[in-house]
């Protein structure tokens, strides 16, 4: 893994530095303290205000923050989902580019102190966020202490795969990019030599499921997946597949995570 060396005085880490890269996930909500108790009893995070205001909470894994919680699903008649954040440069000029290539814009861009957000959908449906400006934690802390990795579920990894390039900036030639590599059917995204995101396709107009639908899933990396999934169940949750390494979740509101004890290579 490639690490930058530690700067002699604290740094502040902005979109710039990262952009491209997943660089924050955040869950829209209904009932907010409903929500941080299953978490909590779930993944043991802590939490504490945000300064956007009541209706928005930072989780704690340890002292580090490493999502959001917005209980904006019924204000602004969005779904219950978990969505990755995309670090650019612009949030106005990257929405722009989505939607001039098919994409949509559901909310933004608009300012969030200290930056600029948005929520956006590929061509596909997949719903996504970008975020431009100061992140909320150093960004090699947060990808280590809970996010394991984001994959995109989506019907053709190819076509997304240029979506995404071309709208986030990935492998531009200027220094903190991200590279991609086509790895199999799967389209692999590296920051700082750490995979970050992937990309694959499947049948999904085929499913006769109809929650199974183009999306990116939000996997966070635990000790413990079993544990996990029992207290999930107990909190009002639900088990939707599980495996040695992996657990497909379902939180009380009905938004889907994943807990995996395999980080990705």
């Amino acid at each position: 893994m490639n690490h930058h060396p530690t700067p002699s005085a604290p740094e502040v880490v902005t979109t710039q530095n990262v952009f491209g890269a997943p660089c924050w996930v955040s869950l829209t909500s209904r009932d907010l303290p409903a929500t941080e108790a299953f978490y909590t009893a779930v993944l043991g995070w802590r939490w504490r205000s945000a300064k956007l205001g009541d209706k928005f909470r930072i989780a704690l894994a340890g002292e580090a923050p490493v999502a959001g919680i917005a209980a904006v699903a019924a204000m602004w008649q969005m779904a219950v989902a978990w969505t990755p954040y995309f670090a650019v440069a612009s949030a106005n000029e990257a929405a722009a580019r989505a939607q001039e290539r098919g994409g949509t814009a559901a909310v933004g861009p608009i300012s969030f102190p200290p930056g600029r957000a948005a929520l956006l959908a590929d061509r596909d449906g997949a719903t996504f966020g970008i975020w431009e400006g100061e992140l909320f934690t150093d960004w090699e802390t947060w990808r280590r202490a809970a996010p394991a990795f984001i994959r995109l579920h989506t019907r053709d990894a190819f076509d997304a795969a240029i979506f995404y390039g071309e709208v986030l900036e990935w492998a531009a030639s200027r220094p903190g990019g991200c590279e991609v590599h086509y790895e199999g059917d799967e389209v692999v995204l590296r920051s700082r030599g750490d995979v970050v995101a992937r990309i694959e396709s499947g049948a999904l107009e085929a499913a006769p499921d109809p929650t199974i639908r183009p999306h990116w899933q939000v996997h966070f990396s635990v000790d413990d997946v079993e544990a996990c999934a029992r207290a999930a169940e107990l909190n009002g949750g639900s088990v939707l597949g599980r495996n040695t390494e992996n657990a497909v979740l379902r939180d009380p509101d009905g938004a889907q995570f994943t807990v995996t004890s395999h980080l990705p290579r």
